[in-house]
């Protein structure tokens, strides 16, 4: 199933004009339906001031913009949340959980607004039940997708991952499958770890590559990095794995540096 119906979270971080311009990219791509989604919250009760009112326009004049000038399908919805003390996060996951894909960005930890959690991204994987794309605060990404490369590990979380990426994986020139292993460890029956969703992504046309890196000093998610850094990636796809003290170290690595737009599911 392709992606038809895309929201992307609007507000007034450095980085949204860049994170607006991949959605709109995107959804042309895709030739997709585009929802700009800019959320009001009330952390306590007070009206909306005119500055307020103001930079919700000016936000709303450049989303419209830029999908006239891409000529994408589009919607602008204010979602002014009345309820006091819903977080974003709670806001956008009600939001998403109707659409196909969501793209946010990363938080800049010297760029926060007073709504935006740190934790937005894990939170929102965590609870919309969509695909969500994650598009870092550094950087300008115009296009996703033409070479991917998939941070395999043998689960649930991976499997749904590649499962929601797969109008991705499938226009894709090239899918790196990764995974990595201790070095002590012994592939059951001689197979690699990656060899049997590779089997199932070959028979969905998938050009791929497999890869099964041995770990040593350098941590799992900085070798992530490092090999879509190397390889010319421009997206990465993996599942975020939670723990009881919130999400695993790996993926705690890659939220905080990533270098590349990853889709995350969970």
């Amino acid at each position: 199933m392709a992606f038809k119906d895309i929201v992307v979270h609007i507000d007034h971080s450095k980085q949204c004009a860049a994170r607006l311009a991949l959605a709109v990219h995107l959804a042309r791509e895709c030739q997709a339906h585009l929802t700009g989604l800019y959320v009001v919250t009330h952390p306590v009760y007070a009206p909306r001031n005119e500055a307020s009112l103001r930079r919700a326009a000016e936000a709303e004049k450049l989303f419209g913009m830029l999908t006239a000038a891409a000529q994408v399908s589009a919607r602008w919805h204010e979602a002014d949340w009345g309820t006091v003390g819903v977080s974003m996060a709670d806001v956008l996951n009600h939001h998403a959980q109707s659409k196909d894909l969501i793209v946010i960005g990363q938080p800049d930890p010297e760029d926060l607004e007073d709504e935006t959690p740190a934790d937005l991204p894990e939170r929102v994987i965590a609870g919309s039940g969509r695909p969500v794309l994650v598009v870092p605060y550094a950087g300008n990404f115009r296009a996703v997708g033409r070479r991917i490369v998939v941070a395999w590990r043998n689960g649930r979380e991976s499997a749904r991952a590649v499962n929601d990426a797969m109008p991705l994986l499938c226009a894709a020139t090239l899918v790196s499958v990764v995974a990595i292993e201790p070095a002590a460890a012994r592939p059951l029956a001689g197979k690699s770890p990656t060899t049997d969703i590779c089997l199932n992504l070959e028979r969905h046309g998938v050009a791929l590559k497999q890869e099964t890196l041995v770990t040593g000093k350098i941590p799992v998610g900085t070798m992530l990095l490092d090999y879509a850094w190397e390889n010319g990636c421009d997206l990465m796809v993996m599942g975020l794995v939670r723990t009881g003290r919130g999400v695993g170290p790996v993926t705690r690595r890659i939220l905080d540096q990533m270098t590349v737009p990853v889709l995350m599911a969970c």
